[in-house]
């Protein structure tokens, strides 16, 4: 059956409901963003600390992720309550943002098999050489870390307009770069700074407006 073509008014009542549904997701509460900001940003100025010092957390800092998922599958269930449908641009960035935890453990578990295989190599340099190797495999996998975190997040700023995310998704990549040359410790700083530009901050600043626009529709 041949398909009838949209009138141009029809055309322009499309184009309005989709920005006006673009519009409407957009203010969206930003608790994932503060709540994955905050523990990333903690995670990495922990690690820092333990690397450049001699104080050790009396338990794994990277089981904190993990358990972060916990409040982020609640809120995922409440908002999907919450929401009858979810249009195409919602969608498409929880697509993007599936493939970015996908690629982020491959990344992981591929560079933790590397090292695995790499250990007895650098134990036997050490002990000939009577020094650690300069090689740190982990620093590169912080570059490709990071460059996966400005991916899903440029996505995401640039399909709703959010200048604050475009901001933090540039500088995932710009320390993507930086974190090639710089040694570990560096590069969790960076991984830090990088949670709190593109994150954390704009979470903040989704929240605000989130509580803004919720005030506004009871007043109403």
């Amino acid at each position: 059956m041949e398909e009838k073509p949209l009138s141009e008014k029809e055309s322009m009542e499309l184009i309005a409901k989709m920005i006006s549904t673009a519009k409407n997701n957009f203010v969206e509460s930003g608790l994932g963003p503060i709540i994955w900001g905050s523990i990333i940003t903690f995670c990495s100025i922990a690690q820092y600390i333990q690397i450049t010092t001699s104080f050790r957390f009396p338990f794994d800092i990277w089981i904190l992720p993990i358990l972060g998922l916990i409040p982020q599958i609640w809120l995922s269930i409440r908002e999907k309550k919450a929401k009858a449908t979810k249009s195409w641009v919602d969608q498409s960035i929880d697509y993007v943002w599936i493939a970015f935890a996908f690629g982020v453990f491959f990344i992981n578990f591929t560079l933790a098999s590397l090292s695995n295989e790499l250990y007895p190599i650098l134990k036997e340099y050490r002990s000939l050489g009577g020094k650690a190797p300069e090689f740190e495999l982990w620093s590169y996998g912080a570059a490709l870390l990071l460059f996966m975190y400005g991916l899903p997040t440029l996505v995401t700023a640039f399909v709703r307009k959010f200048k604050l995310m475009m901001i933090g998704g540039i500088f995932c990549w710009v320390a993507a770069i930086v974190a090639i040359f710089t040694p570990l410790a560096t590069d969790f700083l960076l991984m830090a700074a990088a949670a709190m530009l593109a994150w954390l901050i704009p979470g903040i600043k989704l929240r605000k407006m989130y509580l803004e626009q919720k005030a506004g529709i009871k007043n109403v």
